[in-house]
């Protein structure tokens, strides 16, 4: 006997956040974030994200045991730039199981119909802002910092359900003991004799200087794919996810005539520490994730933007030197970082990441499918 049923109490939100343990229970690269940061992604009170969104969760029991969960995602922001008539389903975990991924997928489904809206769009938790896509390829290496994991056989799941490709992101990867190439170098310096400076970003001040991102990524980002608008609230809530993550000596703002015009920041990949602590905030487990903190041995490039009228001009280039100034400051600490997510067609990032060494390593994909008359 199978029953879908919405979320609605405290213990039922504990059981959608704890499924994953058991579905990855064997799994030794599962890097969930504590219970306790989970429950505040679904507190409307907590997560700026509500404000303008309808968020609905689901369990899927079998005989009286969760087998799978969804969540139902109408985003007015994404509505209100986008005019495409695209709910979302976000935060899927299963059983392997085509039977479940299509009653939680036809439960979203009714939800977005219901509201009016023409495509069902997948996975987003929440949105392109955070964590979106399911992996699909690169699966024998472990999820970095803020980015998807599943099983390999969710693609067949959608697949089956009648799910197509809408956009696929991937993911590079570069080895730190290269060098950086002579190339980035003298794009680099033509940037500065255009006038372009870098500085390091004052964590006293982080409110103010993520509003520089926001500043930066929402005149850059505007025409991309999926692409919403952050605003202030958001951000505000970003510098308490991330002030605990964020390096001063990876974090870099460009000027030019005193005017921020790009933004990069390179962040650790405390993934490493949550693999630790599974999801649990025990003393001893903070004590192991302390230890673990300091042995961080690769990094994510997560947050890069440059105004349109300053792309081509080296600015990307100037950044990245000086992020990679501040990495190999920390005397060969980080083996390895990761360039992600990119869209496929994003040709100018992946131009970028391609001339720094990169080589793609891992693949997500979005999917979607028309809903029904």
């Amino acid at each position: 006997m199978e029953k879908i049923t919405e979320v609605k109490t405290k213990k039922d939100l504990l059981d959608f956040i704890k499924f994953p343990f058991s579905l990855y229970s064997d799994d030794p690269i599962y890097s969930p974030l504590p219970v306790s940061e989970q429950k505040k992604l679904f507190d409307p009170a907590k997560n700026p994200f509500y404000n303008d969104a309808r968020v609905k969760l689901f369990l899927l029991e079998r005989n009286g045991k969760t087998v799978g969960r969804i969540a139902s995602v109408i985003d007015g922001r994404h509505l209100e730039y986008h005019g495409d008539g695209a709910g979302f389903f976000g935060f899927y975990e299963s059983i392997k199981d085509p039977g479940v991924a299509r009653a939680l997928l036809g439960r979203v489904e009714a939800e977005l119909k219901e509201a009016g809206l023409k495509t069902m769009r997948g996975p987003m938790s929440f949105s392109t802002n955070e964590e979106c896509a399911f992996q699909i390829e690169g699966f024998e290496y472990p999820p970095m910092i803020m980015t998807p994991y599943n099983p390999p056989w969710y693609n067949g799941l959608m697949e089956a359900s009648g799910m197509k490709k809408a956009k696929d992101l991937i993911a590079y990867i570069r080895d730190m003991a290269l060098p950086l190439p002579e190339k980035v170098r003298r794009v680099a310096a033509l940037a500065e004799k255009k006038g372009v400076t870098v500085r390091l970003a004052d964590m006293k001040k982080l409110n103010l200087e993520l509003s520089v991102f926001r500043d930066v990524y929402n005149s850059s980002w505007k025409d991309n794919w999926g692409f919403i608008p952050i605003t202030p609230e958001e951000v505000d809530n970003m510098a308490k996810q991330l002030k605990g993550v964020l390096v001063p000596e990876l974090t870099i703002i460009a000027q030019a005539g005193g005017e921020p015009v790009g933004f990069l920041g390179i962040v650790p990949d405390v993934n490493q520490v949550l693999r630790v602590l599974r999801g649990r905030l025990t003393p001893l487990g903070i004590l192991k994730a302390f230890f673990r903190f300091r042995k961080i041995d690769a990094i994510r490039l997560m947050l890069l933007g440059v105004k349109r009228e300053w792309r081509g001009r080296g600015v990307e280039a100037l950044m990245i030197k000086k992020g990679f100034e501040g990495i190999k400051s920390f005397g060969g600490k980080y083996k390895q970082i990761e360039f992600s997510w990119i869209l496929e067609d994003n040709l100018p990032i992946i131009h970028i990441s391609e001339m720094i060494g990169g080589h793609v390593y891992k693949r997500y994909r979005i999917y979607e499918r028309e809903i029904s008359a």
